[in-house]
């Protein structure tokens, strides 16, 4: 019963949000054409056709039929642009397919092979642009994995993968980090008396509630708590949080930006080799960002 009642529940909450979703769409492709009519009938600035096609081949694109068939009228008889059956043919044969039977016909009529409109390639390019940039973005995140090759680091990458979704933390960061900081060593201890995979330093740990700092589930916590406040201090800007790690968060806003410090440096460098993503989703609430900040990101601008 209690698993029946759970499906129903799981189902419904699908059910919902995808039609919100869809809800979501709708509206958006609603509002472009909309803007497109009130531009086209002149109310409240000049009528600019480049602007009215824009917004009709976005809401055509969304799926709205009467933008689709709108285009194909305007492009069949020459209204405000140049006459092209090709592309009048290409918004016909869309407006068909989302059930104008009218559509059809014109399409027939024409007698040409549809064209695609330039709006259309564009927007074609700028989605193969996004998808082939989400590819680079992935490959940036997961390169990291074919450097887990020994039972240990096994065995503490496990721990990462339960403990990282927690603090929104990419394992690849939290991979890279180990390895700089102790390589894997869970009894890692250097000269400042930083401890444990993440090199904890009793402050840091404290701060952070680590009361075990060789144990390596709750240093993992620790550094992956430290970095999740880093993030969003630095709001995600993935070489600050770095130099911040090591260095500090105070001298990193001392010195806005990046310390001159060839050890932080090089520490960013290695890192930056195995994660690569110069910036990190990161979460606002956790706490305010650095005072420094503004400067710091305008000074990086040329």
């Amino acid at each position: 019963m209690k698993v029946r009642l759970l499906f129903c529940c799981l189902l419904a909450w699908t059910l919902c949000a995808t039609a919100t979703a869809h809800a979501a769409e709708t509206a958006d492709r609603d509002a472009l054409r909309e803007q497109a009519r009130a531009l086209e009938q002149g109310h409240g600035a000049t009528s600019d056709t480049g602007a009215i096609i824009t917004l009709y081949c976005r809401a055509a694109m969304a799926g709205d039929l009467f933008s689709a068939y709108k285009l194909g009228w305007m492009y069949a008889n020459g209204s405000g642009i140049p006459r092209n059956d090709g592309y009048a043919a290409h918004w016909f044969a869309r407006a068909a397919l989302l059930g104008d039977a009218h559509a059809e016909n014109m399409v027939k009529r024409l007698g040409v092979p549809a064209d695609k409109p330039d709006c259309v390639l564009q927007a074609e390019r700028n989605e193969l642009q996004r998808v082939a940039q989400a590819a680079e973005q992935q490959s940036l995140t997961t390169r990291y994995r074919e450097l887990v090759n020994t039972p240990e680091q096994q065995r503490i990458m496990k721990i990462v993968y339960k403990l990282a979704p927690q603090f929104g933390i990419e394992p690849g960061l939290a991979f890279a980090v180990i390895k700089a900081e102790s390589n894997f060593n869970v009894h890692a201890l250097s000269d400042k008396n930083a401890q444990g995979l993440m090199q904890l330093i009793p402050d840091t740990a404290t701060r952070f509630r680590v009361s075990k700092p060789f144990d390596p589930e709750q240093n993992i916590r620790g550094g992956l708590s430290y970095l999740q406040w880093l993030l969003a201090y630095f709001k995600g800007n993935v070489p600050l949080v770095l130099a911040a790690y090591n260095a500090g968060e105070g001298t990193v806003d001392r010195y806005r930006g990046v310390p001159p410090f060839p050890e932080t440096q090089g520490y960013i460098k290695r890192i930056q080799q195995i994660f690569a993503l110069q910036h990190h989703p990161f979460d606002e609430r956790i706490t305010a960002p650095s005072p420094a900040l503004p400067g710091i990101l305008s000074a990086a601008t040329p």
